[in-house]
């Protein structure tokens, strides 16, 4: 099965960021220990990481990145 989109952003309460993955009207919410000041490179393989262990597939152009 396919993801619809991904969106990482920086949740500053949690100091972590968030991966979002939107299957349809499905949401799972995910969060990952990168460093604040990762770059898009590393953001990108922890959300590609995050789909593939959640058991989808990602087509890489549908990642957002919310600094």
């Amino acid at each position: 099965m396919r993801a619809d989109h991904v969106d990482v952003s920086w949740e500053s309460d949690k100091k972590k960021w968030l991966v979002r993955v939107r299957i349809g009207e499905e949401v799972i919410r995910r969060h990952c220990n990168m460093p604040k000041d990762a770059d898009d490179a590393q953001l990108r393989s922890a959300a590609e990481k995050t789909v593939s262990d959640e058991g989808y597939e990602l087509d890489p152009a549908q990642i957002s990145i919310t600094r």
